[in-house]
């Protein structure tokens, strides 16, 4: 492969085994099951108690199911995940339960629940005898709160459930153990980008904000951009091909004006550029065909045209055989005396007299025995000119520009060799002047810092938000100084947005120009900001096993609502449902009371 040239990997997932249980779902108590239930990928596992609780959560697969027709992909229902396969041919059919990143419908919901349980082996019989253990998108509303509750209990019967933020449980899984930590939290995910205060282990939501931008946004600004550079290639600038690049190609610059300026530069535009090669096939249409084999390839046209002229004149020849046959089989009754039953049939036959009959059984004859010369003389000759059979078969008048077609382009070649009319070109003085593989190169020059540079500078797309920096500022001017200083001290990246390449540099220069000078801040990123919300919820479900102050049970849901929350260091805050007071009802029924007892006695007054 050549330099600064990368393949397009076009990935395609492979369907999800069903896990067994084994020993790790049975024990003395039943052990949790972890669902990082993201707008991106669900990733699901259980929380081993022991000293390896395995590498990575068991289940990862995006976060999308599609309704399948009756024998597609060996079934009709629905496909969830990895099942998929390549998302780009049914891109048109995917569905999340998702906006944004809450979940807001629960029948896809529930397929992504059914397919986590189903190849992770939960044993149990019409329910899952498991704690769960489940992230929720930041302030979450109460709505969505209420219908994965219901679902859980309601649905599957489980005996409890414990809800956190993705986020914090990344922040939980890297900070010290014991440790009440205060801190920034900045995570992007796929939808949106967070920024979230903690103070002393605890989350601020009131100063939460949030900015709705993410990589599927960066993915879509992209895949803009590239298919305006190269409109040629539009049907394979996919949206899963740009999750590619952004993945593997783009980085974040540290100062965005100086990096374009650099771009600028003949040299380190050529050192820099990242050429996408996308797959074609090495064949040019017409480029790679001698005369031999053109005269050969207009022989087989003629050759169809031919053969189906030929059927198409025995198809009118028997229609115009039966219909004579039938003009004959009339006049017979004629000749027979048989009045009634001719003047029928001329009936049918919508003629008037024996005279017309007689004419058309002329016109039949001569057009069918015409037909029969015609036959035969192309059997015997088989370069018969295929403009003949215009008067019998008008039906053919739209093949006869094929045909012209044809042999006008073949007759451009002899234009072309005036000059050399014995010396024919050979096929390699083709090759050089026109390279095939570098006309489906894809150029990704600035384009690599230009799309993840939305999270810090939305009007590149138009977005009338904040970025990440203005962010940061605006949430610790609400803060005294010393509280500010503080949390300065601890700013944590962390989402699958924030593995570009130079962000943790940039959020440091970011933070140098707005603190005071000679301040001192720390930035650091997740150790692996995609997984680690998955492994903090496993942690925490370790460490809160036994403690029921975390865990709302099925009575509590039933008690008090499935939109109830138990809080902890890594949850949300809860929010009772403010209910209208029933005395304001009663003191309207009093008014009204009062009223009707009122114009009842001016009433009797009147009368």
């Amino acid at each position: 492969m050549a330099a600064n040239v990368f393949p397009f990997r076009d990935a395609r997932a492979a369907p999800d085994p069903v896990l067994e249980a084994g020993p790790v779902a049975h024990g003395l108590l039943p052990v949790p099951l972890v669902l990082d239930n993201g707008s991106f990928q669900v990733r699901a596992g259980w929380a081993c108690p022991g000293q390896d609780p395995g590498p990575e959560p068991r289940l990862q697969f995006r976060a999308v199911c599609a309704r399948g027709r009756g024998g597609a992909r060996g079934g009709s229902g629905p496909q969830v995940g990895n099942a998929l396969g390549s998302l780009e041919p049914l891109r048109w059919m995917l569905r999340s339960p998702f906006d944004r990143n809450v979940p807001v419908n629960l029948e896809l919901q529930e397929l992504l629940l059914d397919y986590s349980f189903q190849h992770l082996g939960v044993s149990s019989q019409g329910c899952v005898d498991h704690p769960i253990v489940l992230t929720e998108a930041v302030c979450n509303p109460l709505y969505s709160r209420q219908m994965m509750s219901e679902l859980l209990f309601e649905c599957y019967g489980i005996p409890k459930v414990a809800y956190g933020i993705d986020s914090l449980f990344s922040f939980y899984h890297n900070k010290p153990k014991n440790s009440m930590c205060s801190g920034l939290i900045i995570s992007s995910g796929y939808q949106c980008t967070h920024v979230l205060p903690i103070l002393e282990g605890r989350l601020d939501a009131k100063n939460c904000k949030r900015i709705n931008l993410g990589g599927s946004q960066a993915a879509g600004y992209l895949q803009r951009l590239l298919q305006l550079k190269y409109p040629g290639h539009l049907a394979a600038i996919t949206l899963s091909r740009m999750e590619e690049i952004l993945h593997e190609h783009s980085y974040i610059a540290e100062d965005y004006v100086e990096e374009l300026h650099k771009w600028r530069c003949p040299d380190y535009y050529e050192n820099n550029v990242h050429k996408m090669q996308l797959p074609f096939s090495s064949k040019l249409l017409g480029s790679t065909l001698t005369s031999e084999e053109k005269q050969e390839r207009r022989q087989q046209q003629l050759r169809r045209l031919q053969e189906l002229n030929a059927r198409r004149r025995e198809e009118k020849l028997q229609l115009d055989q039966e219909r004579l046959d039938r003009l004959l089989y009339v006049q017979e009754l004629l000749e027979d005396g048989q009045m009634d039953q001719f003047h029928k049939a001329l009936i049918e036959l919508n003629m008037d007299s024996p005279e017309e009959l007689q004419s058309y059984i002329q016109k039949l004859s001569s057009a069918v025995e015409q037909a029969k010369q015609k036959i035969l003389q192309a059997e015997v000759n088989l370069e018969v000119d295929v403009v003949d059979s215009k008067p019998e078969t008008p039906d053919l008048e739209q093949l006869e520009p094929s045909l012209e077609d044809v042999e006008s382009m073949n007759d451009f070649d002899p234009l072309f060799s005036e000059e050399t009319p014995g010396v024919e070109k050979p096929v390699t003085t083709v090759q050089p002047v026109f390279n095939l593989a570098a006309y489906h190169q894809l150029f990704v020059g600035t384009e690599r810092i230009r799309a993840p540079e939305i999270i810090f500078q939305p009007s590149l797309i138009g977005e009338e938000q904040a970025g990440i920096a203005e962010t940061l500022q605006y949430i610790l001017d609400r803060y005294p100084k010393d509280v500010q200083e503080m949390l300065v001290q601890n700013v944590f990246l962390t989402g699958g947005n924030t593995m570009y390449p130079g962000i943790k540099a940039r959020m440091e220069k970011e933070l140098l120009e707005m603190r005071p000078f000679q301040s001192s801040f720390q930035v650091q990123l997740a150790s692996n900001p995609v997984l680690d919300a998955w492994y903090g919820a496993r942690d925490w479900a370790l460490d809160h096993l036994d403690d029921n102050e975390v865990w709302i049970t099925r009575k509590e849901y039933e008690e008090k609502g499935g939109e109830y929350l138990k809080e902890h260091c890594a949850s949300n805050i809860c929010v009772p449902i403010r209910l209208p007071k029933q005395a304001s009802r009663s003191s309207d029924a009093q008014a009204s009371s009062k009223g009707s007892a009122a114009g009842g006695g001016g009433a009797g007054e009147q009368a």
